[in-house]
């Protein structure tokens, strides 16, 4: 591995890029070169973990709006649905030991759930987006978020949207309290705890959902476009206005930078994370569930988490989509690399993070430049295409 710090060199105002970089890899330090000086980026991170070995691990430009502050090796950023997976991963280490049958109903562990009509809604249905909650119908005060004991007793309640196992939609705010509270209730403790004492802290990964007080320093302002209040527009159907804006602040807008969002504990929205941290859980996983002598899970799970369980329309993106248990898989329209075998997730802003166990690697891209297009992202487009030119 050498060193890799030099001008990006595209135009005169591109930020210096820091880190190391595997020679092999040069044209993918190129592609983050060009995101800043083609597509706006303002700072970001990108890794590669490739059998067991890290390759790549660069970062540059600036951790706030006005460009004052620079991007650094330990940076944490807001990664948004990244953190999707990590909790769904949670659920399965407890489903592998045993401790929680996919097919067994939700109600079995949280009783509550049982609520109007949800006693036959399975564990996997709600791993695979198909339990019809992706939204919250009640209107609830601003900032609900914060108040778990709220938002999970507001899910129990909530009649599905559609008939269970009929169909799947993404459920976008309201997914990480839902596995959450499964793994709060068979484990005993909140999921930033689960998270750290099974997954983060065994394999030395920078991963967080909730930042402790002496570490929100390192995080780096997440930068979302003015949206206006009407968001997501005139036109819009109920199920998507709650399921993005119900409590207001949910997705991110006008709370994301607060204290209160960085400490919170919310999978969907506020895992927090270095691109090392997300390469280097991707490639355990690539790697048939362990890393180091770190096992997370059995490659038979991983299998299991990687195989197709919801393709199709979407009911709530209105747009194809195509699940696992808890990670997005490649589809045509949306491809994490040329594998068929690859699964991750995206976040906002182009975040992304997936494990390719074709070529045995994970990979990471950690942005704080929350504009552009949120579907089909050129900057973390260009960088796989460049990943997989270096192989």
């Amino acid at each position: 591995m050498t060193s890799e710090i030099a001008t990006s060199g595209a135009r005169s105002e591109a930020p210096r890029i820091g880190g190391r970089c595997d020679p092999r890899f040069a044209g993918l330090r190129s592609a983050l070169a060009g995101n800043f000086a083609e597509h706006g980026e303002v700072g970001a991170a990108v890794a590669v973990t490739l059998e067991g070995r890290p390759v790549v691990d660069l970062w540059a430009g600036w951790t706030d709006r006005a460009r004052t502050r620079a991007w650094r090796r330990d940076t944490l950023v807001n990664v948004f649905s990244v953190g999707k997976p990590m909790a769904a991963l949670c659920l399965l280490m407890l489903v592998e030991r045993g401790e929680v049958d996919l097919d067994a109903p939700v109600a079995t562990y949280w009783s509550e759930f049982a609520a109007a009509g949800k006693a036959d809604v399975t564990v996997r249905m709600l791993l695979a987006h198909r339990a019809g909650l992706p939204a919250i119908r009640r209107l609830l005060p601003r900032l609900s978020m914060y108040d778990w004991g709220l938002m999970t007793s507001a899910l129990a309640a909530q009649e599905p949207w559609w008939e269970p196992g009929s169909r799947h939609g993404y459920h976008v705010n309201t997914y990480g309290f839902l596995v959450g509270e499964l793994v709060r209730r068979v484990s005993g403790e909140p999921i930033g705890v689960f998270l750290r004492r099974t997954i983060s802290g065994p394999l030395g990964a920078d991963f967080h959902f909730g930042v402790a007080a002496g570490q929100r320093r390192r995080v780096a302002d997440f930068l979302l476009p003015e949206v206006p209040s009407e968001f997501p527009g005139p036109g819009t159907s109920l199920l998507v206005q709650r399921a993005y804006m119900n409590p207001p602040g949910v997705s991110g807008l006008g709370t994301v930078n607060e204290t209160a969002w960085r400490e919170a504990e919310m999978p969907s929205t506020n895992a927090h994370a270095t691109a090392r941290a997300v390469a280097r859980i991707y490639c355990a996983l690539a790697a048939g569930g362990s890393l180091d002598g770190i096992r997370l899970l059995k490659d038979e799970t991983v299998e299991l988490a990687a195989r197709e369980a919801s393709c199709g329309p979407d009911a709530v993106l209105n747009r194809p989509s195509r699940f696992g248990l808890g990670f997005q898989l490649t589809q045509p329209e949306r491809p994490l690399g040329p594998n068929d075998r690859s699964f991750g997730h995206f976040g906002a802003g182009g975040s992304l993070g997936f494990a390719d166990p074709d070529e045995a690697l994970g990979f990471a891209y950690t942005p704080n430049q929350g504009e552009g297009p949120r579907w089909q992202n050129p900057r973390n487009r260009g960088l796989i295409a460049a990943l997989y030119a270096c192989l």
